[in-house]
């Protein structure tokens, strides 16, 4: 059975659903230079919950939990069929661990993850969803990723969709020049799991540049943590794409391994 580094991908504008662009074309690249998962657990930045959830939706609907956006996007969907069997997989592997799953047997697929998956995989794969915890820490999410850990040599792609900045506030709708602040925050990030320097990572808030200005809140964040865990003990991060868009909006992507 093919084993699969976890990947965080910043899932951007839902209008990359309608114009892909370069991060778009990344996309499509990093799916053709991987084996075809079996399926994909998504740990999406959209869908928060007080405790653990899992979707076990056998035909996930597109969500479209976006507001304000041209009328062609909300006509798009990702008809794909949902992944039962790696829900309940991962609950058992949470319960393992002595972390309580609750398995949600209809949730659909919000815009973090059915944009990326749809330039992923066009024609449709097997996919479970996974919220964040935006009331935990980076240490829970990071917990919940070493849980998850047997999921990635049993044939399931663990894809974190959040952003490596996320602060809507400070977005410039016009495009623009990349802030300085934003800058910082996605260098530290890079350099510091490349470094496998876990405890900076773990420790954000005081460790890195202008942390609280590129995550007001930090779900967006949260994701790339239960990648982290889910590479295990030791883990180092590449970043295989950076850019940003919006201005501020940093569309940067990492791999894992232990």
């Amino acid at each position: 059975m093919t084993s699969f580094a976890p990947i965080f991908v910043s899932h951007g504008s839902p209008m990359l659903a309608l114009d892909p662009a370069e991060t778009g074309r990344f996309w499509e690249s990093l799916a053709a230079a991987l084996p075809r998962p079996d399926a994909v657990l998504c740990i999406s930045a959209h869908w928060m919950t007080e405790e653990p959830e899992v979707s076990a939706a056998p035909r996930p609907g597109t969500i479209h939990d976006f507001y304000g956006f041209p009328e062609p996007l909300y006509r798009l969907s990702y008809p794909t069929p949902g992944a039962p069997e790696v829900a309940r997989r991962a609950a058992d592997l949470l319960a393992a661990a002595g972390i309580d799953c609750a398995v949600e047997p209809g949730r659909g697929l919000d815009h973090g993850a059915w944009v990326p998956l749809r330039s992923l995989y066009p024609a449709g794969i097997p996919t479970a969803s996974f919220a964040v915890q935006p009331y935990h820490d980076a240490a829970w999410h990071c917990r919940l990723g070493r849980a998850l850990a047997p999921l990635c040599q049993e044939g399931v792609l663990v894809l974190g969709s959040g952003g490596a900045t996320h602060n809507l506030r400070e977005m410039a709708w016009d495009g623009g020049g990349t802030p300085p602040w934003a800058q910082r925050f996605d260098d530290w990030l890079a350099s510091t799991l490349e470094a496998g320097d876990e405890a900076s990572f773990l420790d954000w808030l005081r460790k890195a540049p202008d942390a609280r200005r590129a995550h007001p809140s930090p779900e967006h964040l949260y994701p790339i943590f239960v990648a982290f865990g889910a590479a295990g003990p030791g883990a180092r991060g590449t970043r295989i794409h950076q850019g940003f868009t919006l201005g501020s909006m940093s569309m940067a992507a990492f791999q894992f391994a232990a």
